[in-house]
């Protein structure tokens, strides 16, 4: 909802103030200049990036018209999911979570934090790291560079998407440039003709500017930027487990390790210790719950 807003300001301030100053809307209809501002920044992209970036482009676009009601309650499952595996690992070792980390589709631990589930990304990094300490002993320092030289890999996976709308969106102005000099090349074979039809013609490559500048400014960068701020929040989920994980090697209990994790949430959607032990403190215990599943 807030991009719908957003771009409805941006469109009312440029247009309206257009309008404003007694130009005509009709006046920026240009087809051919938007064929060719487009196509070149379209075409552009598809030569620069490969085909897993740009459908991971358009993944990333379509999530952005989401809502963000939920980040706080992906953000507490995350918190509950790694409470529960942790408190497993704590009672049984980490052989308990064999079926669980291999699975974590069909897994009930699992199947009970949906949006947790909903995102691949985090979902592989709990699994794959839970299976790495499952294989051997692994001090601290050691996991802990592990994973941040992990994170900045699915960093920089992620922010591509991000670079490349970037780089088309500074592109813009220079293809609006060549519509504009098109324009100008097709009004030099009018020059013998009346002076309003030659304004005309010059009006309608001037637009190939305007229509550059526009979607670099007002469309592709904000774009951009609002890729790579979702891609950092994104990360901050994987910071968070990272940081629990590596607590949990040092020994510390499940519930002073996932607060190590909680910390690292991003302002908005991180919960207050108080909020956070109560969450645990609500969520029925593993054991209890197979023991009434056994008996019914």
């Amino acid at each position: 909802m807030q991009i719908f807003i957003g771009l409805f300001v941006v469109a009312l301030g440029v247009f309206g103030g257009f309008v404003m100053a007694n130009g005509k809307l009709i006046a920026l209809w240009q087809p051919a200049e938007l064929v060719i501002i487009l196509g070149a920044g379209l075409g552009s992209m598809i030569v620069g990036n490969s085909t897993i970036v740009l459908k991971d482009c358009l993944r990333q676009l379509k999530g952005l018209l989401g809502s963000r009601k939920q980040e706080g309650e992906r953000a507490r499952q995350l918190l509950m999911l790694m409470h529960l595996l942790l408190e497993e690992i704590r009672k049984h070792g980490l052989k308990v979570l064999d079926e669980h980390i291999e699975a974590p589709q069909q897994s009930p631990w699992f199947k009970r934090f949906p949006l947790v589930l909903q995102e691949p990304v985090l979902v592989t990094f709990i699994t794959d790291n839970l299976r790495l300490l499952a294989m051997g002993k692994n001090s601290a320092h050691e996991v802990e560079s592990l994973l941040e030289q992990e994170i900045i890999a699915i960093e920089a996976d992620l922010m591509k998407p991000a670079k490349a709308l970037h780089r088309t969106g500074e592109a813009m102005p220079g293809f609006g440039i060549l519509a504009a000099v098109g324009g100008i090349i097709i009004t030099m074979q009018y020059l013998d003709g009346p002076l309003g039809d030659i304004g005309v013609h010059v009006a309608a490559a001037l637009v190939g500017t305007f229509i550059g500048i526009f979607f670099c400014y007002c469309v592709l960068e904000p774009a951009s930027s609002a890729l790579a701020e979702a891609n950092h929040r994104q990360i901050s989920l994987l910071e968070g487990v990272k940081a629990m994980l590596v607590a949990n090697l040092e020994g510390k209990s499940p519930l002073l390790a996932i607060d190590a994790g909680r910390r690292i949430l991003e302002l908005d959607i991180k919960p207050s210790f108080a909020d956070m032990e109560s969450w645990l403190h609500e969520q029925p215990d593993t054991d209890s719950a197979s023991t009434t599943r056994e008996a019914a």
